[in-house]
């Protein structure tokens, strides 16, 4: 029955002192946290400091959550929002590059048979490989949208920024992505 409980049921049992309602959220989200913070840090301790850091701010502000947004986007942009704040103290000088307008074409995920699936399967971990060589904000943003399906209106909130924005940072992550792909991953993620 715990599982099927929605998050708004949760969060309420949460802010009415039942700590284990919040555990559930937490246990719901917790691999999206990790994988998220990541993206980011781009070290697999640091990415758990970095989502339990976020699951405690999370519970600390959970009187402040106002249910506008979906719990989800409320929670990422907590742990983008940590993640930043553990980057700059690891490295104050973190910079984007910018690149040429052009978008890129994700790989085709169809999986008709088992060769083709070893294939797909072989191009998702080119890819995810890929995406680990992006710098923090790019891999955020490529993730938030592709891996978990948040919409741009969704990412403004989580990563703070406006729509035209948003646009932008996606559109020059897919270019920076791209070339990663074609230059290093060529062989491994064929279209």
């Amino acid at each position: 029955m715990a599982a099927t409980l929605s998050d708004e049921v949760l969060i309420e049992q949460a802010r009415n002192g039942r700590q284990t309602a919040f555990a559930m959220l937490v246990k719901r989200y917790e691999q999206y946290a990790f994988t998220l913070a990541l993206r980011f840090v781009k070290n697999r301790e640091d990415a758990h400091e970095v989502a339990q850091d976020a699951f405690l701010r999370a519970f600390r502000y959970l009187p402040d959550f106002r249910g506008d947004a979906k719990f989800s986007t409320w929670l990422y942009k907590i742990i983008y929002s940590t993640a930043l704040n553990f980057l700059r103290k690891q490295n104050p000088d973190i910079q984007s590059l910018d690149d040429e307008d052009r978008p890129v074409k994700l790989p085709d995920a169809g999986v008709p048979d088992a060769s083709q699936e070893m294939e797909r399967q072989d191009r998702n971990e080119a890819l995810k490989r890929a995406i680990q060589l992006l710098s923090p904000d790019d891999a955020g943003i490529i993730t938030l949208f592709y891996l978990y399906e948040h919409n741009l209106e969704e990412i403004c909130k989580i990563m703070e920024m406006t729509m035209t924005n948003a646009k932008t940072k996606l559109c020059r992550a897919r270019q920076r992505l791209k070339v990663i792909v074609e230059g290093q991953f060529a062989t491994e993620i064929a279209y």
